[in-house]
């Protein structure tokens, strides 16, 4: 069952519009050049589309999926005019987000009180504010929320967390700097436990060592967790920064590499032309979007919705 309306309101929706208007708007631009004086997609048309959705950090296995779906559609069709190729796009593009059987974007098993989010990510991606963020998403839905601040590793991650546990309203569990974070782990969900919680969100620390190191960390964290709430964490999820563009691919890489993650943030979209990277990491990973960054605002973490972001990706800006 969902804690969330499922139905993006007027607010959202322009927010959404906002945050994307320069991926759109890059994108539109150089499809624009590859169609003018074309009335026909023919393959000069679809090698021009290929380069601009690699360009657009769509990513060279996602773009490859999208050009043979256009490719077949042609064959079927036996002609598609250009002036339809926005909405073939736009189709394809949805069905692709669509067809990730895990796509059930702010859907939380209410079953599992506490449900404990772990959060991994690297330092800059806007990990800490997307916690807060989603502190105050959860909290608003009415939840009873508890911060863990397990990057101990960084007084400054320590600090940000519990400015944002003071402007959501919602407790914070934290330790000195340096301690162990599977401390500060087992602190947060036994407390939790006590104050009869619905959600524990803990950061971990932002820091890229080998898959060996953060493999055994991350594993450490979640053993201690379990030994206060069985199957502890419910979710991992992987905060990654939108504007980075391939470096997000990487990042994913190696996270999904190092632990189980089941969810994904992608951040500062309205930063940047970069926003083709959720389509890209959602098919190559096969992990849902959860949510994604769209501004500066406490409410412009919003819980992704694939069709919602297509439209928006795709609407032409005048």
């Amino acid at each position: 069952m969902s804690w969330f309306k499922k139905i993006f309101n007027k607010e959202e929706k322009e927010s959404l519009d906002q945050g994307l208007e320069k991926s759109s708007q890059g994108f539109f631009e150089k499809m624009t050049k590859a169609v003018v004086g074309k009335s026909k997609v023919d393959d000069e048309v679809l090698d021009d589309l290929e380069e601009i959705l690699i360009a657009s950090d769509v990513g060279a296995y996602t773009t490859i999926k999208i050009i043979e779906r256009i490719e077949a559609r042609a064959a079927r069709d036996k002609y598609i005019n250009t002036d339809e190729l926005d909405r073939i796009l736009r189709e394809e593009i949805t069905a692709l987000l669509l067809e990730n059987p895990h796509s059930t974007s702010g859907n939380i098993d209410e079953s599992k009180k506490p449900f404990v989010i772990m959060v991994v990510g690297v330092n800059g991606v806007g990990k800490t504010t997307t916690i807060g963020k989603l502190a105050h998403l959860y909290h608003s839905a009415g939840k009873k929320v508890v911060l863990g601040a397990g990057d101990t590793f960084r007084a400054a991650a320590v600090d940000q967390l519990t400015i944002w546990s003071e402007r959501v309203g919602v407790p914070i569990v934290k330790q000195n700097m340096g301690s162990d974070p599977a401390s500060v782990a087992f602190d947060t969900v036994q407390s939790a436990v006590a104050n009869d919680a619905d959600v524990v969100i803990i950061d971990t620390a932002g820091r890229l060592h080998n898959k060996i190191n953060l493999m055994n960390e991350l594993s450490k964290i979640k053993r201690v967790m379990q030994k206060v709430i069985p199957n502890a964490p419910h979710e991992v999820l992987l905060v990654l920064d939108g504007s980075t563009g391939q470096n997000a691919f990487e990042q994913a890489k190696q996270f999904t590499a190092a632990t189980e993650v089941t969810a994904l943030a992608i951040t500062k979209l309205d930063g940047t032309a970069k926003g083709g990277v959720v389509i890209g990491i959602s098919d190559q990973f096969q992990i849902p979007v959860k949510y994604i960054g769209v501004g500066e605002k406490m409410t412009d973490l919003q819980i992704f919705n694939g069709k919602e972001f297509v439209d928006s990706f795709f609407k032409r800006r005048l």
